[in-house]
């Protein structure tokens, strides 16, 4: 399948609750139509390692605790999609996370004619935390593997052999405060980008395989349907 961004540089703003399986989307999506994987968290770790003036603001800010504001995260997606790998088209994964980065984006996007679709990945929450609860990484190389039965001999890494553990982040209670923070961030955000015109594309993402989600979404973004229904800029 030819890249989307041929003629026309295109943008997918994805998004989905934690364990929707977002970043398995993405990648799918990075591959088959030549897009930049865009992820705030990524250009965060990568400035901190950077070292430069940027970077060192970031440092100082994120190990105090505080979180990186708006301007800054702005300013570090419209430098990233100018690099080369952006050109014929990208993903954003995790931004725009708050209105203001909502209304920034979509200046950015306008000023520079990119069109843009929103692919929200909608996954059942009961889902999730099974889905999440069930997850197990390795302290030793850091592998992820989800068991569905809690039998010793399965709690083993299967690259290492070392005990597999639980993530704090993937405990029960823990995953339902942050699916309620995601509905409390993602909602206004989601409904600012629909009252701006972009298309919100609601898509499944629950019991089907990956590949099978990555087509529908392909679907709608690719040809002529799809370029009929994202926004222009």
């Amino acid at each position: 399948m030819a890249a989307l961004g041929t003629n026309h540089r295109f943008c997918l703003i994805l998004f989905g609750p934690p364990g929707s399986g977002k970043g398995t989307q993405a990648a799918i999506l990075r591959e088959k139509h030549a897009l930049a994987h865009i992820s705030t968290g990524d250009m965060l770790r990568e400035r901190l390692e950077s070292g430069d003036g940027l970077g060192k603001t970031v440092a100082e800010i994120m190990h105090s605790g505080g979180l990186v504001p708006d301007e800054l995260v702005n300013r570090l997606v419209e430098e990233r999609i100018e690099k080369p790998d952006a050109q014929g088209g990208f993903i954003l994964d995790g931004y725009p996370r708050t209105v203001a980065q909502a209304a920034l984006l979509d200046g950015l996007l306008q000023a520079k004619q990119i069109r843009a679709v929103v692919i929200h990945l909608k996954v059942d929450y009961t889902v999730i935390i099974a889905r999440l609860s069930g997850r197990r990484q390795c302290p030793s190389c850091g592998a992820v593997q989800h068991f569905v039965r809690n039998e010793p001999t399965l709690d083993l890494c299967g690259k290492c052999g070392s005990k597999m553990v639980v993530r704090d982040d993937d405990r029960p209670e823990v995953i339902v405060q942050r699916l309620k923070a995601y509905d409390q961030q993602t909602q206004p955000v989601l409904e600012y980008l629909r009252g701006a015109g972009y298309r919100i594309l609601e898509v499944q993402g629950q019991l089907r395989k990956p590949e099978v989600i990555a087509s529908e979404i392909g679907a709608e973004i690719d040809g002529e349907f799809g370029v009929a229904t994202v926004r222009t800029a």
